[in-house]
């Protein structure tokens, strides 16, 4: 099953840029034998600013099939080892393509969040979303890390 993490915006060379392709690279070579990966980052444009137009931006980056996950602070908290569960069951009931959206600094518009089949928070903190991309790239990560048996996480 690929992944990919849809996000508004460039982050060129910044930090969370770095990071979030780093934890792509080390979910993509680990998931290899799992049938996890690769793990993409997406840098998606909005042609207007807006949410909707983010929305719209983001959709046109799907494909006919693709699992969405809409990353939203109304979403549902999970524990790593249920997320990985969730990746887990997602790729054994033959889901080919998984995708989570990242909006802009003002959110996922109503269209992405109609389109997704579940959403994701962080928490109840505010994240910024070039934070959250890091995050979600070590995430996706730690799940496969989890799925794989290896000692990267502890509980």
């Amino acid at each position: 099953m690929r992944i990919a993490v849809a996000a508004i915006g460039r982050l060129g060379r910044a930090p969370e840029a770095a990071l979030a392709e780093d934890y792509a690279r080390r979910a993509s070579a680990a998931g290899r034998v799992l049938g996890l990966g690769p793990v993409e980052i997406l840098e998606i444009e909005a042609r207007k600013p807006g949410k909707a137009a983010e929305a719209e931006a983001l959709l046109a980056a799907l494909q006919p099939g693709d699992e969405v996950v809409a990353c939203d602070e109304h979403g549902q908290v999970m524990a790593s080892r249920a997320f990985a569960r969730q990746i887990g069951d997602l790729r054994g009931g033959g889901v080919r393509r998984l995708v989570f959206l990242i909006g802009g600094a003002d959110g996922l518009g109503e269209a992405a969040l109609a389109r997704a089949g579940r959403q994701l928070a962080f928490g109840p903190q505010t994240w910024p979303h070039a934070l959250a991309r890091a995050m979600l790239a070590e995430q996706v990560y730690r799940a496969v890390t989890i799925l794989a048996g290896s000692p990267y996480h502890r509980d």
